[in-house]
């Protein structure tokens, strides 16, 4: 646990984080001016899909393509939330329309919230409440198998087995 929340380890196909090569991460946005110069040199192609994000443990986001993975974003490292984001242009500034946790590599809780909000808040973007779609993952007590949990439905869809109420995906967390 960090100042800025619970970190998370990359929990995903291990073959994903072996293949790194360093210095490929996300770029680091710690300032509206970090910020200005990333969004800058995005197409208008790019600007229609959502951009991979993480929340290091630094509580500093970093973005990358969607087409990016979470571990290489945050360089391997451990997160304070991942996610897929988008951005839109509101009067005379860049706003956040669509958040989410949405990373099966990292699994992080609906909990993270508070340090995307910090994240996004350090940057001067305009934000959401809260994700916009919330992703609910538990790993399977009896399959060990990760899960995204859908309309309340607290059964593996591996072995239908019974999946816990409270975030259980890193075993050692």
């Amino acid at each position: 646990m960090s100042e800025w929340g619970r970190g998370y380890r990359y929990v995903g196909p291990v073959e994903l984080k072996a293949a790194l090569r360093p210095g490929g991460g996300g770029c680091r946005i710690g300032s509206a001016a970090d910020f200005g110069g990333w969004i800058a040199e995005q197409s208008a192609a790019e600007l229609t899909e959502p951009f991979t994000f993480v929340v290091g443990m630094d509580g500093v986001l970093r973005l990358a393509s969607r087409r990016s993975e979470h571990v290489a974003c945050a360089d391997g490292d451990m997160v304070l939330s991942a996610g897929e984001i988008s951005f839109m242009r509101e009067a005379d500034r860049w706003t956040v329309s669509e958040v989410s946790n949405q990373s099966t590599g990292y699994c992080p809780d609906v909990t993270s919230w508070p340090a995307v909000a910090r994240a996004l808040d350090d940057i001067e973007l305009g934000r959401p409440s809260g994700f916009t779609q919330e992703v609910v993952f538990r790993r399977c007590p009896d399959c060990r198998e990760h899960n995204i949990v859908r309309e309340d439905d607290f059964v593996c869809v591996f072995c239908d087995s019974d999946l816990p109420t409270a975030w259980n995906v890193d075993p050692t967390a």
